[in-house]
């Protein structure tokens, strides 16, 4: 089954810096999962909305909450003129509604107001940080949300780090001890190669839903332990108990 090869699990752990452990992490974990390709669609209005409609809730919650807004308001110049109220009745299946729905306006609004697709093209060929900036500023929008938009909608490297990337690049030790989730797409930026930016997002998130969850992670079944921090910490009785349970807030 994927992620079983326990065979593994009693390896000594080879002595890799964060970056040196990237490259056999993404090769070990392509094994099990299969090589992720983006296809960026362009759509910097449809990818910004619904990252925001994400937030906190299901994939489904929010694809159904964007197909029902597109519904009630097809046209994005009429989304950004709606009532907040208006957009709030058609985004319920997101939750959050109330607070989603002017900040999905105020972006909109924003977006549009700065030229739509001259504003598109700019973010796709501006400096990455400047054009994360640009999209940070925006109402809603906050790290996540903007490397999402600037990965999947234009293809640039930016590195989306959701509760499943924080967490299992926290345990592999690729991360620096005490680094906040909002600062970790920074700091992994750093030591993944711009090529390897969304396989190495799709292939953590992945990982992290079938062995590496939030309480009590599958060690047993892990093909990533040889080079992980968590497990070789928990083999020489290093990790509380608390830690080997807990979830990773982020």
């Amino acid at each position: 089954m994927p992620g079983h090869r326990p065979e593994r699990a009693h390896r000594t752990t080879p002595s890799l810096g964060s970056a040196e452990k990237v490259g056999p992490i993404l090769a070990a974990l392509e094994q099990c999962y299969g090589r992720p390709t983006n296809q960026p669609h362009g759509n910097v209005l449809e990818e910004l909305v619904g990252t925001i409609l994400s937030q906190n809730t299901s994939d489904l919650n929010a694809d159904r909450a964007f197909d029902s807004l597109r519904q009630a308001l097809p046209d994005w110049h009429q989304l950004a003129q709606a009532s907040d109220d208006q957009i709030a009745e058609a985004i319920r299946s997101a939750g959050l509604s109330r607070q989603k729905a002017p900040a999905i306006r105020a972006a909109v609004a924003a977006l549009l107001d700065a030229g739509g697709a001259d504003r598109t093209q700019w973010l796709q060929q501006a400096p990455l940080e400047e054009a994360r900036a640009w999209l940070e500023a925006l109402p809603g929008v906050g790290p996540k949300t903007a490397s999402c938009v600037l990965l999947f909608a234009l293809g640039r490297p930016a590195l989306p780090v959701d509760t499943h990337v924080y967490r299992v690049s926290q345990r592999l030790g690729l991360l620096p001890p005490g680094v906040s989730a909002a600062s970790a797409h920074k700091s992994l930026e750093t030591i993944v190669p711009p090529d390897d930016v969304y396989r190495f997002h799709v292939l953590l998130i992945r990982h992290g839903r079938v062995v590496c969850k939030a309480r009590r992670p599958a060690c047993e079944r892990c093909v990533l332990t040889i080079w992980c921090d968590y497990y070789n910490r928990q083999r020489q009785g290093n990790v509380p108990e608390r830690e080997r349970s807990a979830r990773v807030e982020t």
